[in-house]
């Protein structure tokens, strides 16, 4: 039986073995954390992005889209906090030499508990069935609830280390809890230091003449600096959202776990103006909405779920994570998070400039409060591989390697493939795929067996495959080979097109 960690190793060969994501530089034996997306996986992160984006700005008449430069005016990281406080808490081991998030290494604790918990319920469900009482079970059992309370006793002392920037204790609870190197396995940990994750550079030719900047390490600063531009221009009324994607990028020392965590990221983020006192309730309404966007894709409502933040950051009265069940465990996928009026008001204050918004309804004016979803998207892009990834033992005891990819995700739709490469079935393919590609991503294959070809196309997630035989000369109907049940059918050509077209439309998604 597979690991998670065989299962990550997996999805990291099959992306690289298929062209979805290679190590950067590769042929100079890479570099640490970053990555290229190859020709599939490019693909498939530009559908990524058209789902995130339609949904949030072409389905809302009261949000609209940016793109800000990666380069700004280094006082916006001034006003925002990031040069003072964007800092993460190291410690090393002194025998492995290797660093990590002390908070991260102590949340990692904690999952073994949540796994024994998770363990006792799956032993409940197994002896009771369908009497199974989650809910009560996790009230009453005594291994449930001693589990937990270690859960909320580590939490109470690690909200309290973290709120109150206190590093010894910090320290001090790793020792308490003797967590070990993962690498070496001792406890010879070195003290908690802070490390900014800001990437500078200069402005300028001239040594001289240059002035320090930074690479953007979130996107929503672009945002809140264009916030009069856009209210202006867009004549937008309260309340309203700003949606942008773009790259951001963060000096991170522990970058790993494949694209899950590195240096040069790319974000999809909104921010969403309200009424002072009304971000609460649209606070909650971002999460139900972000949710469902989530659980259309299909993967099963049970590889998400919420997490409230334990230590809110210096901007939030609320905050919280949608966490997706990869291979390592569930991790942050989304953020959710009530910023109140923190950014607005640092700009205007180191500016100089007036961030308000006039309310007609209300002759009044005020700075709005501000309500942030902010996806990774590499993180997106990893959760569709870890839950799509599929390696099945089919009937007549062979197997297959398939990535169940939402169809309008899928970075190719269908394949065109003629039979054999002779007597006019080449051309006639070729004639389905000159009037698909407008439409769908397509791809047309006459190399090796039948067989071989829709292995292939399985392997990269291809929902779709039109067969062209000799029949297909007669009657103009072909073989449509549907990639998650391997049924085939036979149907018209038309039919074909119009059915392939209909089933990948990025729509079907929309509507749900």
């Amino acid at each position: 039986m597979a690991t998670n960690e065989d299962s990550l190793k997996n999805i990291i060969s099959h992306a690289k073995e298929y062209g979805f994501v290679f190590p950067s530089s590769d042929i100079y034996d890479g570099l640490s954390a970053t990555y290229d997306y190859g020709q599939l996986g490019a693909q498939l992160k530009n559908n990524i992005k058209e789902y995130w984006w339609k949904s949030m700005v072409q389905m809302h008449e009261n949000i609209v889209g940016i793109d800000a430069a990666i380069f700004m005016h280094p006082t916006v990281w001034k006003a925002s906090g990031h040069v003072d406080a964007f800092n993460d808490p190291l410690i090393d081991n002194k025998d492995s030499k290797k660093r990590y998030r002390a908070d991260v290494l102590v949340e990692e604790h904690i999952a073994k508990y949540e796994a024994k918990i998770q363990k006792e319920v799956e032993k409940g469900q197994k002896r009771f069935g369908d009497a199974f009482d989650t809910e009560q079970f996790l009230k009453t059992n005594p291994n449930v609830l001693r589990n937990q309370e270690k859960i909320d006793e580590i939490n109470t002392k690690l909200e309290a280390a973290l709120n109150d920037s206190n590093l010894d204790a910090l320290r001090q609870l790793i020792i308490d809890l003797e967590i070990a190197c993962p690498i070496s396995g001792s406890k010879n940990w070195t003290e908690v230091r802070q490390f900014n994750l800001m990437f500078s550079t200069e402005l300028g030719s001239v040594a001289g003449d240059a002035a320090k900047i930074y690479l953007r390490p979130e996107t929503a600063q672009g945002i809140f600096v264009n916030f009069l531009n856009v209210q202006k221009t867009g004549r937008m009324k309260i309340p309203f959202g700003i949606a942008q994607i773009g790259k951001a990028f963060r000096n991170e020392i522990v970058a790993r776990q494949f694209i899950f965590r590195m240096r040069e990221f790319e974000q999809m983020e909104m921010q969403f103006f309200v009424k002072p006192g009304e971000e609460l309730q649209w606070y909650k309404y971002w999460q139900e909405a972000r949710l469902k966007w989530h659980n259309a894709l299909g993967f099963g409502e049970n590889k998400y779920r919420l997490h409230d933040h334990l230590k809110l950051a210096h901007y939030a009265n609320a905050a919280s994570d949608i966490e997706f069940d990869f291979p390592m465990g569930f991790k942050e996928l989304e953020g959710i998070h009530s910023r109140t009026d923190f950014d607005l008001k640092q700009h205007e204050e180191f500016s100089g400039k007036k961030l308000r918004y006039f309310d007609p309804e209300a002759n009044e004016n005020y700075i709005p409060y501000v309500v942030e979803t902010s996806i990774g998207l590499d993180r997106m892009f990893l959760a569709t591989l870890c839950a799509s990834y599929q390696n099945e033992k089919l009937e007549d005891g062979s197997e297959r390697v398939v990535l169940k990819i939402p169809m309008a995700l899928a970075p190719v739709k269908v394949a065109i493939l003629p039979l054999v490469k002779k007597d006019g079935l080449p051309e006639k393919a070729m004639e389905i795929f000159n009037q698909l590609r407008p439409f769908v991503q397509t791809n047309y294959d006459e190399k090796d067996s039948i067989g071989k070809r829709y292995r292939r196309n399985d392997a990269i997630g291809t929902p779709f495959a039109i067969t062209v035989d000799h029949q297909t000369l007669e009657d103009n109907t072909i073989t449509l080979r549907h990639r998650d049940s391997m049924e085939q059918e036979r149907i018209s050509i038309k039919e074909a097109i119009e059915k392939v077209i209909q089933k990948t439309d990025i729509r079907s998604l929309l509507s749900c």
